[in-house]
């Protein structure tokens, strides 16, 4: 059997509190639906993801895990698995485990671009509740490509962060409740032309572990919270994200996230290291039974080390305290 294209490709994101829209989504599309859709959801790096088999219980169409080189079919749904990016490559699937994108892996923002590239105006992204920015740029990849951009109403998701940030990046073409956006997106036919579609300047996952993709331009001046690395400077009209040279990338409220992660795990690790001075020292003082001047020495030592672990500990309280 011949393979059947689909008529365009669906790129649908989503994370915190999206699991029900993706299910409102898929139980509304048609048994004729012709298109192709391609799911991210965040999720830890470890474990199973029990999307797939949750949404093919929701919906008439096939929605499995996505596996590397899987041939793209109308009306089926395919589902990014933990730790890999998901991909489109003209008519087939491709996961990676390239440089995590706005500290996630599978991410939004790649998954959008290859579609952008691969389909241009038979491509759609749709971004649903979820928090933080991620999606926002490969939004506007789509929009510029000549595809179609849809987004849960803020007011309706129960994480507005993702459909937020969207509609600060570009102009949806439509920003609709959950249950009317899936109606919309049941509904839409596409007709195709061909027109030339424009590139994403920004290299996917994949291209990435072929080899270093240095930024041009000078480095910012800012770190990469994953491994370090410089950071180079990326806009796109009011869009503003950062990359590293290894491909690590993040928008400017992904970054500050990350960085917030990085700083309390450095906290974490001077607390430990300086309660373990204190006890070490602590101890010597206690065996210097015959030295004064160095049993009083050491005392010293630990006492001033187990001060400056007490602010690091009052730091830490007040960083977890709920907000008034």
């Amino acid at each position: 059997m011949g393979h059947t294209l689909p008529s365009r490709v669906i790129g649908v994101a989503a994370s915190a509190g999206g699991v029900e829209a993706l299910r409102t989504v898929v139980s509304a599309l048609p048994a004729d639906f012709d298109a192709a859709v391609c799911i991210v959801l965040h999720i830890p790096p470890t474990g199973r993801s029990l999307l797939a088999p949750i949404l093919d219980r929701d919906t008439v169409l096939s929605a499995v895990v996505a596996e590397h080189g899987m041939a793209l079919w109308p009306g089926s749904i395919y589902v990014a698995p933990a730790d890999h990016h998901l991909l489109v490559r003209e008519d087939r699937v491709e996961l990676s485990r390239g440089p995590k994108e706005n500290g996630s892996r599978p991410a939004a923002d790649p998954l959008f671009r290859s579609i952008a590239r691969a389909w241009g105006e038979r491509g759609a992204a749709v971004v649903l509740s979820g928090a933080l920015d991620d999606g926002a740029a490969g939004a506007v990849a789509v929009k510029l490509g000549g595809g179609e951009v849809l987004v849960q109403h803020p007011e309706d998701a129960l994480v507005p962060g993702m459909p937020s940030a969207a509609l600060a990046a570009t102009t949806p073409d439509a920003v609709l409740p959950i249950r009317a956006l899936a109606d919309r997106l049941a509904a839409t036919r596409v007709e195709v032309e061909t027109e030339e579609t424009p590139e994403s300047p920004e290299p996917d996952p994949a291209e990435v572990l072929d080899g270093p993709i240095r930024p041009e331009g000078p480095a910012t001046g800012f770190t990469c919270p994953e491994c370090s690395g410089a950071l180079w400077e990326l806009r796109e009209g009011e869009l503003v994200r950062y990359r590293g040279r290894v491909g690590h990338a993040y928008s400017e409220e992904a970054r500050v996230e990350a960085q917030g992660s990085s700083v309390e795990a450095a906290l974490w690790t001077a607390l430990e290291v300086l309660e373990e001075r204190a006890e070490l020292l602590q101890r010597l003082a206690g065996r210097a039974t015959t030295h004064q001047r160095t049993r009083t020495s050491f005392a010293a030592g630990a006492r001033e080390a187990a001060e400056r672990a007490a602010i690091i500990r009052r730091v830490l309280a007040a960083e977890h305290e709920p907000a008034a």
